[in-house]
């Protein structure tokens, strides 16, 4: 059995060997940051909208910390309050500039590579393997700390800036060990104890992965100290059941969120089995990953396996490396030690508990990497010893640039996307959003020709349906938008967007009674959302219903204050109401936002107008039509309050200049008609 303490370390007493441990730490952060440095061109991609752009509770500016623990409900970070805590602190330094927030996921990545060159360091230091790696322990927890730090396959899990999920995670996983490892060493271990509960505390905060480290930590225990499990019970219960309380708290987030509004678990539409087939496939990807990190995806998407044929080789080699790791946890500890580790961090997103949103994901390798390079460094080290080094130190380099190389495809989604789409073809989800930024660029053909294979691929697919029908509603089909909003809803009733959109369409038919229901249905599922509220006030001051339609256009401003449009609205209702004050204040307050607003000139000329300020609002309808030419309503507006001022000349040439757009409108017409009795 070993002993509690180590043998002491002269290495890290003496001068010396802290000279060579600040050189050490100083590598891996100077190393880090400069492969990383191209990582803070990343744009904000796939879950960062949701995640950070449209995350209300990181946006509040009283960081009101109930509103952020609780958090956006779905997506990356429901119910992982700490990242969502450190997300809302980047958005208080640098709101929408997304430095803070690469700097952030940097800093994240470079603790947890001290935190790994620190464990792995003490862990050679210990008596089962201080014999044969004592000597060499810095070098080589530099040289498994640097390559993990620096492998390529990590770029997900730092650059994707909402997956600072998962290197959070990974950062209290690693600081919990730390932690033990060093109260076990300490004369006075109390504080490294609560240290290592604090962390772990804080890890289950972050992502479901750590539900692992309770046993993690009993594991290592098990193998590098007390060396009996009952031993390690009986020298540490305390310790280990305090861990072991925190899943507590991870149960009760789980259990709020509702297993991730239902895309985690095993309720999802993706049956257990078959999720267990498609992650055999998955692992050994990532192995193969982890030893030549190419080609690395953005996003597998959510193809399952649905046999086991096809994967069985696949299979047949986790079996033995399973069987390998229950044997050698037996009879070689250290060994299963690294199987243990690999296997059991991968468990709860790679095994039978599905993931329905993404069956793959190169993040879910952050920690079980570490395993990996521990395993080749160490090995390569028993076989040629001291001359390995320069051989880490070049595969180092080389890891490097390829990093710096990845993160530049982060710099545009689009250019993300095509990656995605060229890699794996028969990827639905990214010819869909390939197809989306295609369309924000005005390339309709390509992006009609993306939806389509996206479609042709999964007929099924909700969000290519919605896409299609913008790119019909933008392309003037707004019968044939709507027909493919009504499908995207039919295959997915929670789209939100696309019962706002699909009531834009028929608004811009003129149908605003049927579009309100589709404007309500969003507020049910999102409720507070801007656009929504917007469009609903819209469409109830239209319809005649001004108290409601007020209450809906300020809960918009309330959102997002800085909607020029919205303040229109609401100046129009107010005035529509008889408070002409504050229609004024709120038209005012649109063209502060936004001066080349011309709907806020018309707005403000039919305030002036209804006061009988008429050169006012003569002035101001013209303002309108400087901005905007074929602007018919403050045209005729115009034409009306030249013709009440007397200015009978100017009335008829507006008149006569809305006839050559609309020819048919009797109104104009007979306004017309009485100003030419009046001309003569």
């Amino acid at each position: 059995m070993s002993p509690s303490l180590p043998s002491p370390d002269p290495a890290a007493t003496s001068a010396t060997g802290r000279r060579a441990g600040l050189l050490a730490v100083l590598t891996i952060v100077l190393a880090v940051s400069a492969a990383y440095v191209t990582s803070f061109q990343g744009a904000l991609v796939f879950d960062d909208i949701p995640g950070i752009a449209r995350n209300p509770t990181i946006r509040n500016p009283r960081l009101d910390l109930l509103m952020v623990a609780i958090g956006p409900q779905g997506g990356t970070l429901s119910g992982r309050p700490v990242p969502n805590l450190t997300l809302a602190l980047n958005h208080a330094i640098s709101a929408d500039r997304l430095w803070s927030y690469h700097a952030g996921n940097l800093l994240i990545h470079v603790l947890a590579g001290l935190a790994l060159f620190g464990l792995v360091r003490r862990t050679l230091l210990r008596p089962p393997l201080a014999a044969q790696f004592g000597a060499s322990a810095l070098p080589l927890a530099l040289a498994i700390a640097g390559l993990w730090s620096l492998h390529p396959l990590q770029t997900e899990s730092v650059t994707y800036l909402v997956q600072r999920v998962e290197s959070l995670m990974g950062l209290c996983y690693l600081l919990t060990l730390y932690c033990f490892v060093r109260s076990v060493d300490s004369p006075r271990p109390r504080a490294w104890q609560a240290a290592a509960f604090l962390s772990c505390l804080t890890g289950m905060g972050c992502k479901e992965v750590m539900v692992s480290a309770p046993l993690v930590v009993l594991l290592y225990d098990r193998t590098f100290v007390a060396g009996s499990w009952s031993e390690s019970w009986r020298r540490r219960r305390w310790l280990h059941t305090a861990l072991f309380s925190t899943w507590l708290v991870l149960g009760a987030l789980i259990l709020a969120t509702e297993n991730r509004a239902g895309t985690a678990g095993l309720g999802t539409p993706v049956a257990w089995w078959e999720y267990s087939f498609t992650q055999c496939q998955a692992i050994v990807h990532y192995l193969g990953l982890a030893v030549w990190p190419r080609p690395l995806v953005f996003d597998y998407g959510t193809t399952v396996v649905r046999s086991l044929w096809p994967v069985a080789p696949q299979a047949a080699l986790l079996v033995l490396l399973l069987a390998g790791t229950g044997w050698a946890l037996v009879r070689r500890p250290a060994l299963g030690f690294l199987g243990a580790w690999f296997f059991l961090i991968l468990a709860p997103s790679s095994s039978v508990v599905p993931v329905a949103t993404q069956t793959m994901a190169e993040h879910r390798m952050y920690l079980p990497l570490a395993a990996v390079v521990t395993l080749a460094v160490l090995a390569v080290h028993r076989w040629f010893g001291r001359a390995a080094l320069p051989v880490w130190l070049a595969v180092g380099v080389a890891f490097a640039a390829v990093t710096a190389l990845r993160n530049l495809d982060y710099r545009s989604p689009q250019g993300l996307w095509a990656d995605v789409a060229q890699k794996l073809p028969e990827n639905g989800r990214a010819h869909n959003n390939l197809g989306a930024y295609l369309l924000i660029d005005g390339r309709f053909a390509e992006a009609r020709a993306r939806f389509d294979e996206a479609l042709r691929l999964d007929p099924r697919h909700a969000s290519a349906h919605y896409n299609l029908g913008n790119l019909l509603s933008k392309t003037g089909r707004k019968n044939e938008a709507i027909a493919a909003y009504e499908e995207a809803l039919r295959l997915d009733p929670g789209l939100a967007d696309a019962q706002v959109n699909l009531g834009n369409a028929l608004d811009e038919l003129g149908r605003p009674a049927e579009a309100v229901p589709h404007y309500e249905a969003a507020l049910r599922l999102d409720p507070g959302a801007p656009d929504a509220n917007t469009d609903l006030g819209a469409d109830l001051l239209r319809l005649g219903q001004v108290p409601a339609a007020i209450d809906h256009l300020q809960a918009a401003l309330d959102a997002e204050p800085a909607r020029a449009e919205t303040w229109n609205d609401l100046a129009a209702a107010r005035q529509e109401q008889g408070d002409v004050a504050a229609a004024r204040a709120a038209a005012g307050q649109a063209l502060r936002l936004k001066p080349d607003l011309p709907a806020a000139h018309y707005t403000l000329g039919n305030i002036e107008a209804g006061g009988g300020n008429y050169p006012a609002a003569i002035d101001h309808y013209r303002r309108a039509l400087a901005l905007a030419p074929d602007y018919i309503a403050a045209r005729n507006n115009l034409a009306n309050a030249l013709l009440v001022s007397g200015r009978v000349d100017e009335a008829v040439t507006e008149y006569r200049q809305i006839l050559r757009q609309t020819p048919d409108d009797r109104s104009v017409q007979e306004n017309l008609a009485r100003a030419l009795e009046l001309q003569h």
